[in-house]
């Protein structure tokens, strides 16, 4: 046995795993469900009227977007370590070096939105808090009480909360904190979600939110921006960055069926972005305000909705339990990445890799919390380096690994055989529609 195999044997040997499918599933669940359901995918719906946006949306989730998230979670489990290692391997098979250069690119960019989702998330803690105290639904303006906590050092507290909770759960480790705490807070999630879409159809003027989700003009199908951007969102969606899923599917035994597993992904995260929009589309028609608000919509516009709706106080405790469940679940799998990433590099301890992580996280998360400071930072890392960690992954693993390797170790686990379309669906379609985000992305400004 060569030294780079028993290498290989011994790293898999000590490196933690998943204890089941399910759990892996939704932790992968987890990392997908965020902001990109919760406020993202209703204001698309909006944007792009209704059901016509839903069509392109659910080819682009099961055709392309499944087949991203087999190749990720594959490659990372093949190579059994994230995206710094898994590059570093991938240019080894190929005679060449610096692959690990190459993978800081993924790792960097999820640091990079991890530091910023972090400010978004101690946002929800201290909206989350309002709804408890009640000051949320009695404030007379929405704008001015987001406004106290979006400028410079607003919510230093709030914003430490949020980080000193993730680094908590991701201290534990993989079994006994990141996948145990997805198997409470993703169940939590859909449960609460489903009590507000419960809630909603009783609001006066609903029906026309219903109307509006369900009936379409079907000559949206006809413009290329309705397609462009329902790729985008489905990528996002799907948290497809070349990082995260590379991460945990580094976790995952090779026993497990990566295509089944990746169905049940894009499943649930379909699921709770339609959930989602089933409880914020009806509930903002409801009190007469616009679909197409965006970010805003969770900061502002649903409190307004709130306020307004019978049992509001109730009813907005339970809307933000839920989006911090989907908060603190994607922040742990986006500072994941560079966890792990000291971890193999450097052969650090896990909890020396998560102090390292926490201290970057709080230092350079405090100089950007500032809405428009911050919202700057996330448009650069989501739409460059995070689309371009997308394709390197799947060039690394579709172009440069080769078709043997894909085949075999997609097969791993797989029932019967590697379905026939993965292969040249991920080589020629999805590689050439990531490159086609990454470029509209730069031209338009982001379209996700």
């Amino acid at each position: 046995m060569s030294k780079r195999k028993k290498q290989d044997v011994s790293n898999l040997g000590t490196r933690d795993t998943f204890s089941s499918r399910w759990g892996f599933v939704l932790a992968c669940v987890g990392s997908a469900v965020g902001m990109g359901n919760i406020w993202l995918f209703p204001y698309r719906v909006g944007q792009f009227g209704g059901f016509a946006f839903l069509v392109p949306y659910f080819i682009c989730i099961f055709l392309l977007g499944f087949t991203g998230v087999i190749e990720e979670m594959t490659f990372g489990r093949a190579m059994k370590t994230g995206p710094l290692g898994a590059f570093k391997k991938a240019m080894e098979k190929r005679g060449k070096k610096n692959g690990d250069v190459i993978g800081l690119i993924p790792v960097i960019g999820s640091l990079a939105i991890a530091i910023g989702y972090s400010v978004v998330v101690g946002w929800i803690i201290k909206f989350l808090f309002g709804a408890f105290v009640g000051d949320l639904v009695k404030t007379t303006d929405s704008t001015a009480y987001f406004g106290e906590i979006a400028g410079t050092f607003g919510s230093v507290p709030w914003h430490l909360i949020a980080l000193a909770l993730t680094f908590i759960i991701m201290s534990v480790g993989i079994s006994k904190g990141i996948e145990k705490v997805n198997k409470i807070l993703m169940p939590a999630f859909f449960v609460l979600f489903i009590i507000l879409a419960i809630r909603v159809p009783f609001l006066d003027g609903a029906s026309k939110g219903y109307e509006f989700l369900f009936t379409s003009d079907w000559s949206k199908l006809l413009s290329p921006k309705t397609w462009i951007y329902a790729l985008g969102q489905s990528f996002f969606s799907l948290s497809l960055a070349g990082s995260g899923t590379v991460v945990y599917g580094s976790y995952l035994k090779d026993s497990e069926n990566v295509v089944k597993a990746s169905r049940s992904i894009a499943i649930f995260d379909t699921l709770a972005a339609s959930l989602a929009a089933l409880v914020i589309i009806p509930s903002v028609f409801a009190f007469g305000m616009k679909p197409t608000a965006g970010p805003p919509m969770l900061f502002i516009t649903m409190p307004e909705v709130f306020k307004k709706m019978p049992l509001g106080q109730m009813f907005s405790i339970i809307f933000f339990i839920a989006v911090l469940f989907a908060g603190i679940t994607s922040l742990i799998n986006l500072f994941e990445t560079p966890i792990e990433a000291l971890q193999d590099k450097f052969k650090l301890s896990r909890k020396k890799s998560v102090s390292i992580i926490a201290i970057i996280g709080v230092v350079v998360g405090l100089l950007i919390e500032n809405v428009e400071v911050m919202g700057k930072w996330m448009d650069v890392v989501s739409i460059y380096v995070i689309p371009l960690g997308a394709l390197l992954a799947a060039i690394m693993f579709f172009w440069v690994c080769g078709d043997k390797f894909v085949k075999d170790e997609i097969g791993k686990g797989l029932d019967g055989e590697v379905p026939k379309f993965i292969i040249p669906l991920g080589k020629y379609v999805f590689c050439g529609l990531t490159i086609l985000v990454l470029i509209l992305g730069i031209l338009w400004g982001g379209i996700g």
